[in-house]
């Protein structure tokens, strides 16, 4: 059986490329399964910054990597939070995060509170052959958290073809419709190509 690493330690994104690359006969690891690798994530754009996780673990490791980036573009506030969506307000901490993005688009009325979420997912191998997909789910931002599912920006995040915030959806119809799994697809369907 091949094998591929993700290049995440979060339990709940393996378990998502997992049931996609399964049916292809493909063992999934994580960065969790494996000594500690450091990894700068310095990059401008999401692409970047994607690559830079699978280029560094693909040259370590000598396997195919799969990395993505994601993050919350709000257009009042030029692109933020953007890359640093994770660590807007400090490290990893969804509820400082919410608060200052809440803060930051307070006098902002509705109208212009319009937002997309994006992934680019980026696979290479140890020969440097790479692969790129992108996606994004378009939406507003609410006024106050809505919903308990999810996590990030999900409660603040409404998707207007569903009528509802993130949070309220369920994780099927997350995956439906979301920045990660149209990446995600969108990596699925040149995937083999990429693999031979």
């Amino acid at each position: 059986m091949k094998t591929i690493v993700i290049a995440t330690k979060n339990a709940g994104k393996a378990s998502e490329y997992q049931k996609m690359l399964a049916p292809l006969g493909i063992k999934v690891k994580t960065l969790a399964d494996f000594s500690p690798i450091s990894i700068d994530e310095n990059g401008a754009t999401f692409e970047e910054n994607a690559t830079i996780k699978a280029e560094t673990a693909a040259k370590e490791l000598r396997l195919p990597v799969m990395a993505d980036d994601s993050g919350l573009v709000v257009d009042a506030l030029n692109g933020a939070p953007g890359v640093y969506s994770a660590r807007y307000a400090g490290d990893h901490d969804d509820a400082a995060n919410n608060a200052k993005l809440l803060k930051n688009l307070a006098n902002v009325p509705d109208e212009q509170r319009t937002a997309h979420f994006h992934t680019t997912i980026v696979g290479v191998k140890p020969d440097g052959t790479k692969l790129v997909a992108n996606g994004r789910v378009d939406g507003h931002i609410l006024r106050q958290l809505t919903g308990e599912n999810g996590f990030g920006y999900d409660p603040l995040f409404y998707v207007d073809e569903l009528g509802k915030s993130m949070a309220q959806l369920t994780a099927e119809q997350k995956n439906q419709i979301s920045h990660r799994g149209k990446a995600l697809r969108s990596f699925m369907k040149q995937f083999n190509d990429w693999w031979e």
